[in-house]
């Protein structure tokens, strides 16, 4: 017997949009703004705070006035795509002038003051070149 799914269409497919970025239904708004990059959990309550709109309402909950006036206010800030473009182009320009930080963006190395003796992973990949390492015991035939 062959199964086909079906299309659950009694739902409203009406997401709440902000930048192209699909914000959750069913998570409270001032946890669902955060999915947008450039917004945090502060972000979202001065969002929420100056559109005057309660933080605790789901996004399925809004009215088309409340989603426009968070639209308006979003769009003001330097979200998503800009904020991407801003800050590439930073570190681009500190590898341009060969600051000590974009030497360390070039190496791919921490930039802040971190040890790199131990504890550099994330910059660096998992990558180990210790002595240890990389060596397996030989088995005894």
């Amino acid at each position: 017997m062959l199964f086909v799914p079906t299309l659950d269409t009694s739902k409203d497919n009406n997401y709440m949009r902000i930048l192209g970025i699909n914000i959750p239904d069913e998570k409270r708004l001032e946890i669902g703004l955060t999915s947008l990059y450039g917004i945090g959990l502060t972000r979202s309550r001065n969002i929420l705070k100056e559109a005057g709109i309660d933080k605790d309402l789901k996004a399925k909950d809004l009215n088309t006035e409340q989603e426009n006036a968070i639209r308006k206010i979003v769009e003001t800030m330097l979200v998503e795509g800009s904020l991407k473009r801003d800050i590439a182009s930073n570190v681009k320009r500190l590898k341009d002038i060969k600051s000590y930080r974009g030497l360390r963006h070039m190496r791919r190395l921490p930039t802040k003051g971190q040890r790199t003796k131990t504890n550099s992973r994330t910059i660096r990949g998992n990558v180990r070149v210790t002595m240890g390492s990389g060596r397996r015991k030989a088995e005894k035939t």
